[in-house]
């Protein structure tokens, strides 16, 4: 079953817990008005309304459950993840084959998702385009290990073509930074979310998202979620695309919540087909038999083949 996401935007609320059920209840309204959702239900519930106040009963009930809380700063981008503690009951011998895994296990893993990601870039580019051939043939390049970082140079070609190859005045039409200027905000956004769902979905398995395949930065706590978010971003930017040219570049609540219904994008994985949070799940479930020994492929999704022919 898809788990559902919670949004808290558009008001000040108070959430707390009765009878396993999330009470979602507006400032300067009775309790017997408020909104309840079974936890069980709830995947992530992200909050970005700073007036918001959550009960210490309410996070562990949502703890529990297996949910995951999103907190959102100034900016309205994601600040900080809030994930259940592992309770696979087999959490000890997961993490120990994932501290045991030899390098190039993790260079044959790391090779299959920069060829995933590069593949899925292009499937966002034009169709018989000269950028979109390029990128192509670049996922067919890469090794193992990805030595020659053929990731960064699809990069420079997907994202000058990304919104269309150039202005009237040859000038690039975007440039993907971070801290720039919209509709990078969205994209940060959109991945951040795919971010916790992630993280969400390597918790449930037994796994530590510390511990990376390729990322292995000391301070960063997500590293293995933010190697199977590299696969994804394109999901996100097809979306992204889709808002920028609709005239949506602001981060308010219209563009967040469709940016938050991409984990219920109908995806495929592998002979599979089903919502994106659920196909997350899949993708993990592969990483662990491969760790195991028991695999030796990611079973990554792509959008469903009705989507892409369309494009």
């Amino acid at each position: 079953m898809i788990k559902r996401t919670i949004e808290i935007s558009r008001e000040p609320v108070y959430l707390s817990v009765r009878h396993g059920q999330l009470v979602v209840q507006r400032r300067g309204t009775d309790r017997s008005e408020a909104t309840t959702i079974p936890c069980e239900d709830i995947g992530v519930v992200l909050i970005d309304e700073p007036g918001t106040t959550v009960s210490h009963a309410a996070l562990g009930a949502l703890m529990q459950a297996g949910a995951t809380v999103v907190i959102c700063g100034k900016d309205h981008l994601p600040a900080g993840i809030l994930l259940p503690l592992p309770t696979h009951t087999e959490v000890v011998v997961r993490i120990h084959e994932q501290i045991a895994v030899k390098k190039p296990l993790e260079k044959r893993l790391w090779k299959q998702i920069v060829a995933a990601k590069i593949r899925a870039q292009a499937a966002n580019l034009d169709r018989g385009s000269p950028e979109r051939r390029k990128l192509e043939s670049l996922a067919h390049n890469v090794r193992s290990g990805d030595p020659s970082n053929v990731e960064a140079h699809a990069a420079k070609v997907y994202w000058s073509a990304w919104l269309g190859t150039a202005t009237s005045n040859g000038e690039k039409r975007f440039r993907r930074d971070p801290d720039g200027g919209a509709p990078n905000n969205l994209l940060n956004y959109g991945y951040a979310v795919l971010r916790a769902a992630v993280a969400r979905a390597l918790v449930a398995a037994g796994l530590s998202p510390a511990l990376g395949i390729h990322h292995s930065n000391r301070s960063n706590a997500f590293c293995l979620a933010d190697d199977l978010l590299e696969p994804l971003r394109p999901i996100v930017d097809a979306q992204v695309r889709d808002l920028h040219e609709s005239g949506s570049d602001t981060l308010d609540q219209p563009s967040k919540a469709s940016l938050l219904e991409l984990l219920a994008e109908s995806v495929e994985t592998g002979p599979d087909r089903g919502p994106l949070m659920v196909a997350i799940h899949r993708m993990v479930a592969s990483l662990v038999h491969c760790y195991a020994g028991t695999g030796d492929e990611l079973v990554i999704p792509v959008v469903t083949r009705e989507k892409r022919d369309a494009h």
